[in-house]
């Protein structure tokens, strides 16, 4: 059964988001999915980027009216 978790990153900026998201992918199994929170609207394009690089699975980017990121990140291998 595959897990589903949450790093709030909110309020960290570049390169903080992306480093948390890439220590809580080494702890997470494949198939597990990850919601990245981010307020830096660099992560919008560096986690993607990122994701497709080291061949994980974006599932979707989404910002909502208070200005946060929602980016979901499927774990591939």
């Amino acid at each position: 059964m595959s897990e589903r978790r949450i790093v709030d990153a909110r309020g960290s900026f570049c390169p903080g988001p992306l480093m948390e998201l890439i220590v809580a992918m080494k702890q997470m199994q494949v198939g597990d999915t990850l919601e990245l929170l981010s307020t830096d609207v660099g992560s919008a394009k560096d986690v993607p980027e990122w994701v497709r690089k080291v061949g994980h699975e974006m599932e979707g980017t989404e910002q909502d009216p208070q200005g946060t990121w929602h980016l979901h990140v499927r774990k591939k291998k």
